[in-house]
């Protein structure tokens, strides 16, 4: 029993009723009852991590998510994601991370992890970074695919939050696990093969209105392309390492 965690839960569903959050679920099955998993989420939406938690409540189950450090330096929130048990991702430090999550999913966690490591602006499935399918293949554990999508349209990079009563669709699906095996580039690869199988087949009963923000280029929306998203996060990149190294001039 955890009973901060599951107040917490109860305080984030209170507020999804009060958005209109609807909700729908498929394949929530393939959580393990027990047992560690690594849980790979798409990234869209600075909201995904209060949602990806949700398929795990139907067998009782709780996922620690791996977020970066400044959460955790918060007074206000970082209190609470130790309570949670969630683990603090140091940039600077991130063996440390790495080695605190294939020790927790060899306890019988489910820890959550984003392959893409940050929100996708042409939401599209970016490149994954290798870390999800080697804590899986060091931990010996499945990984299970799970794809969100709409949680955009709340909160996403570079548009205006929308945490009001906004009556948004968000549609979520839960995939067969995928035994981890090696090498990490293959399984990664495998992962992300299917998690965007995944989520094309999720977008196909969600209407998505021509050229909204939200919607991918490839369904006719104002989002960017893979190739224009990947370029400004290039650009955003450079730009946040020309600001350190100015600051540290």
């Amino acid at each position: 029993m955890e009973p901060f965690y599951r107040s917490i839960i109860g305080v984030a569903r209170t507020l999804f009723f009060a958005q209109g959050l609807k909700f729908t679920i498929s394949g929530s099955e393939h959580v393990p009852a027990r047992g560690g998993a690594v849980i790979a989420i798409n990234h869209t939406g600075y909201m995904d991590f209060t949602y990806a938690g949700i398929p795990a409540r139907d067998v009782k189950r709780y996922v620690r998510f791996m977020a970066k450090k400044e959460v955790f330096d918060n007074k206000i929130s970082g209190p609470m994601m130790r309570t949670m048990k969630h683990i603090p991702v140091d940039r600077a430090a991130g063996a440390d991370s790495y080695h605190a999550a294939v020790e927790a999913l060899r306890s019988g966690e489910l820890i959550g992890v984003f392959p893409e490591a940050t929100i996708s602006r042409s939401f599209e499935i970016k490149e994954f970074k290798s870390g999800a399918a080697r804590m899986a293949i060091e931990a010996g554990v499945p990984i299970i695919p799970l794809v969100i999508w709409g949680s955009q349209r709340v909160w996403t990079k570079g548009y205006p939050k929308r945490l009001g009563r906004t009556n948004t669709p968000i549609s979520m699906a839960v995939g067969e696990p995928i035994a981890p095996v090696e090498p990490a580039e293959a399984l990664s690869a495998t992962l992300h093969s299917t998690m965007e199988s995944m989520l094309h087949a999720l977008q196909e009963s969600y209407d998505h209105p021509a050229g909204e923000y939200w919607v991918p280029a490839r369904l006719g929306g104002g989002a960017p392309t893979l190739e224009d998203a990947n370029r400004m996060d290039a650009e955003e990149a450079q730009a946040k390492a020309a600001r350190r190294a100015a600051g540290g001039a």
